[in-house]
């Protein structure tokens, strides 16, 4: 029998029906395949076939590599930052993309939207989100085209081990397609209503080498094993793809948008984190970071990346204090019991929680509020084994002091700045006075651990910043370019370069610093 020739131009080669009376469910196999022609067959895509059981039919299409439409497409609304989803329909199966108006819509079958959208509007090229591939609707054929190839990278960026190994190397600026220009991971991220907490979040650790590497590349964490219907993965995915978005050297704008990261963040964390209300950036990165370990399989026996970067670990010696309002007699007596001697726990950390002093607001001679300032290192000194704090429970009262057993290869400061009571959020305005480079942390390890720690000195790479109200002010980032040894100020879609000198003017809020090689100790930074 020869070839069948399909209304649409394709042809169905070397076609083996073996008896005309082969049917499937009462249609004839010729009927059957002109059916499969207008039907949303998305699934096998990758496949250039169609099997059926009266035998299987190679697909080819003399258009494929020669579409007259390529250059309808317009690569300037093109943005894949979104939920893949379909615009009418609002489903995530079969999501095609236009690449002629940017928008998204569902299946490429004879009713389905993609195809009524190409009929009503003449725009004919379409791409698969899921798989990839170019198909040119209403004719329904796959587009196979190399001058496509920037539009797929763009969807879904990759990176080989060498380019991640000499992604601190590079001091070259990139050009995105709309002609501004921008230092691959020194972008701005889109603020959609109030989510600058996160956005500033998630730009610091997007600058912190090696959990950026590991999320660079998807093979690292694509096989790990999660329960069935786990959703909490989901964060890891998405984690990944902002990394390899913020980091694409080749993307069309100079900007990300985090829609898909944040509708995981708030999916995941049952609503706690929002985009729409502004969140605390230490509560947040607290959440985020033990959610991303425990995503990635992290026990207490098991580490992941997370805790290979960021945990360290202490000693907490606590001791009950009797009631204050007992007499002294009695509180001398307590003190001999057992359960009012110090206790000691070794614990791990993510993050260090560094306290202000209460800040006094004097007034100058031009009754001007003056804001205090604090050294960094009077406040760490709560981490020296000897300086004993008071906690108070609803019930009991302790004394507790902290000693530093281990450092982790980057160390992440939380400044204490708001407190809550009942009636409102109180913020300390106290600025912190410290170095940006070389602050040495030897003398807060126990005695019996400095020897273990050949390097104890740490160097500035992030500094987040909170400025205004407590509920109602803003976040920006302060973050070192490790190609060119330069600090930047982001703030949203804003990006601008900073003097080191004027970081240290702000509240800042939360820092990472980053522990010094063997071979970087003679650096002295940026």
């Amino acid at each position: 029998m020869g070839a069948l020739h399909s209304p649409k131009g394709a042809v169905w080669t070397k076609a083996r029906f073996g008896t005309q009376n082969c049917r499937e469910g009462g249609m004839s196999a010729e009927k059957r395949i002109k059916r499969e022609l207008e039907e949303e067959d998305d699934d096998d895509d990758e496949d250039e076939t169609v099997s059926g059981k009266c035998g299987r039919y190679d697909f080819e299409d003399k258009r494929s590599r020669h579409c007259p439409y390529l250059d309808t497409i317009n690569r300037s609304v093109l943005d894949f930052d979104f939920e893949k989803l379909c615009s009418i329909s609002l489903s995530h199966i079969n999501a095609y993309a236009c690449l002629v108006c940017g928008k998204y819509f569902q299946g490429r079958g004879l009713k389905s939207h993609a195809y009524i959208h190409s009929v009503q509007f003449s725009h004919h090229v379409f791409l698969n989100l899921h798989t990839l591939m170019f198909y040119c609707l209403p004719d329904n054929y796959k587009i196979i085209d190399s001058s496509l190839e920037d539009i797929t990278y763009v969807l879904k960026p990759t990176f080989t081990k060498q380019q991640i190994c000499n992604m601190d190397k590079q001091a070259k600026l990139s050009r995105a397609y709309d002609g501004t220009t921008y230092l691959p991971g020194i972008v701005g991220l889109n603020n959609i209503k109030a989510n600058d907490y996160a956005n500033a979040v998630l730009q610091a650790l997007s600058n912190v080498p090696p959990l950026r590497n590991y999320f660079l590349e998807e093979d690292n964490y694509r096989n790990i094993q999660r329960p069935p219907g786990d959703i909490m993965f989901l964060l890891v995915q998405r984690f990944g793809e902002l990394m390899r978005k913020l980091w694409n050297p080749r993307n069309f704008k100079a900007h990300v948008s985090p829609h898909e990261m944040l509708q995981a963040v708030v999916l995941c964390s049952k609503k706690k984190f929002q985009i729409t209300k502004q969140g605390d950036g230490v509560e947040f990165l607290s959440w985020f970071l033990n959610a991303l370990n425990s995503a990635l399989g992290g026990t207490k026996k098991k580490k992941t990346i997370v805790t290979e970067v960021f945990q360290g670990s202490m000693r907490i010696f606590t001791k009950k204090l009797p009631h204050p309002d007992l007499p002294a007699e009695e509180k001398e007596q307590l003190l001999h019991n057992e359960e009012y001697q110090e206790t000691m726990l070794e614990a791990p950390f993510m993050y260090l929680t560094l306290d202000l002093p209460t800040a006094p607001l004097y007034k100058d001679e031009k009754e001007q509020l003056i804001i205090p300032q604090v050294p960094l290192f009077s406040i760490l000194a709560k981490f020296n084994g000897l300086t004993e704090k008071e906690y108070k429970t609803y019930k009991e009262n302790f004394l507790k002091r902290f000693q530093l057993t281990q450092l982790p290869p980057y160390l992440i400061f939380c400044i204490k700045r708001f407190t809550k009571n009942n009636f409102f959020v109180e913020k300390n305005p106290t600025i912190v006075n410290f170095p940006i480079t070389n602050v040495d942390l030897r003398e807060y390890l126990a005695e019996e651990f400095q020897n273990v720690h050949k390097n104890t000195t740490y160097d500035l790479v992030a500094n987040i910043v909170h400025d205004g109200k407590p509920n109602e002010g803003s976040y920006r980032i302060h973050v070192l370019h490790h190609g060119t040894g330069k600090w930047y100020e982001l703030q949203d879609l804003q990006v601008t370069d900073i003097l080191p000198q004027m970081i240290t003017l702000s509240e800042a809020y939360i820092q990472i610093w980053k522990r010094r090689d063997d071979e970087e100790k003679n650096q002295q930074g940026a």
